[in-house]
């Protein structure tokens, strides 16, 4: 259980982009973070995984302080948990397969990951791991070549890799089509159910929101004003989601949000 206690971040300019956080997700949810571009939502994820420290509060994993972890133990932390980006954070020129064993460095020594050295056995776990998200043929292509979406799929089994048991997903589906949003949501779906990853993923579209969450949070302006399940968001009234978008924010017939 990933458990959040009254968290805080203020940056160095003094902007305050979470106030006093508290929430759990419980094991192997699809917990989905929503709320209107500056709540808040991809801050919070890199707190939970360490890319930046929140200024007050604490983040509790299984009972494990991640909040006060430094060093090694960070680095056992971070193994463990995936992170899949909104614009894929894959080096555009390497190979396919050169991007997905980088999801591996959290278990190599820092001699050979200087050198991206990776041992046979890794090199056919990346393998697998295109197999899994349908990009075999795609192995020796350099990551420019690839379309959003397989792009998307390649970060996807880049984070396969850390043998996670949670994934981080900063809302990943923003920059790509209705259709492969559907694609790349099925597929943090399947690693959901089939291999019990706890899944924690920003996004707009309350449509997407509906059909793929089990849990919901709402932020607005760093705090958090929604605690639901998608039962919750497919029954929410007018006033609840203004209370989450604004009081200019407009739904619409495809469930995005207008304003």
């Amino acid at each position: 259980m990933l458990k959040v206690e009254h968290l805080t971040k203020v940056y160095d300019d003094g902007t305050v982009a979470l106030e006093d956080l508290s929430f759990e997700v419980p094991e192997n949810a699809f917990m989905i973070v929503i709320g209107l571009s500056g709540s808040g939502k991809s801050t919070l994820l890199r707190c939970i995984n360490r890319l930046i420290d929140p200024t007050e509060g604490r983040i509790l994993w299984n009972g494990e302080d991640i909040t006060a972890a430094k060093g090694q133990d960070l680095r056992v932390v971070r193994r463990k948990i995936g992170m899949i980006f909104q614009q894929f954070n894959l080096v555009r020129r390497s190979t396919v397969l050169t991007n997905v064993l980088s999801g591996r460095l959290g278990y190599t020594s820092p001699t050979w990951s200087l050198i991206n050295h990776f041992s046979p056995a890794d090199q056919e776990r990346a393998r697998a791991a295109l197999a899994r998200v349908g990009l075999t043929e795609k192995v020796n292509n350099r990551a420019d070549a690839l379309s959003g979406g397989q792009q998307q799929r390649v970060g996807i089994a880049r984070a396969l890799m850390q043998e996670p048991e949670m994934i981080l997903a900063d809302e990943p589906v923003a920059s790509l089509d209705p259709v492969l949003a559907h694609s790349i949501l099925g597929q943090l779906e399947q690693l959901n159910k089939e291999d019990k990853i706890t899944v924690v993923c920003s996004l707009h579209y309350l449509d997407l929101v509906q059909r793929y969450a089990t849990h919901v949070i709402g932020l607005r302006d760093g705090h958090l004003v929604f605690e639901g399940t998608n039962r919750d968001i497919l029954n929410m009234t007018d006033e609840r989601f203004k209370d989450i978008y604004g009081q200019e924010a407009e739904r619409t017939a495809a469930g995005s949000i207008t304003g």
